[in-house]
């Protein structure tokens, strides 16, 4: 898993926070499905499919738990 790029992002009055990863393309789905399993915490979007390129919008207390989850899953969705 590649961490791309991570910038603050605003949506109405909501902070959001921006992280692009590089994921294996064939765990996009897999990935998208536990994180949207936590009602709140995360949209994810593919910005390259073939590639992996994946951009996750989270609002900024929700960071530790995304950063926890990740770490979990990070040996079922590298792409090495």
């Amino acid at each position: 898993m590649g961490v791309i790029r991570m910038d603050n992002v605003t949506d109405a009055a909501i902070p959001f926070k921006e992280l692009y990863l590089g994921i294996a393309p064939h765990r996009f789905h897999f990935l998208k499905n536990i994180l949207e399993g936590y009602d709140g915490l995360v949209v994810i979007s593919s910005v390259d499919g073939k590639k992996g390129l994946v951009r996750l919008r989270y609002p900024d207390h929700f960071e530790p738990l995304l950063f926890e989850l990740l770490c979990a899953l990070v040996s079922q969705i590298s792409r090495y």
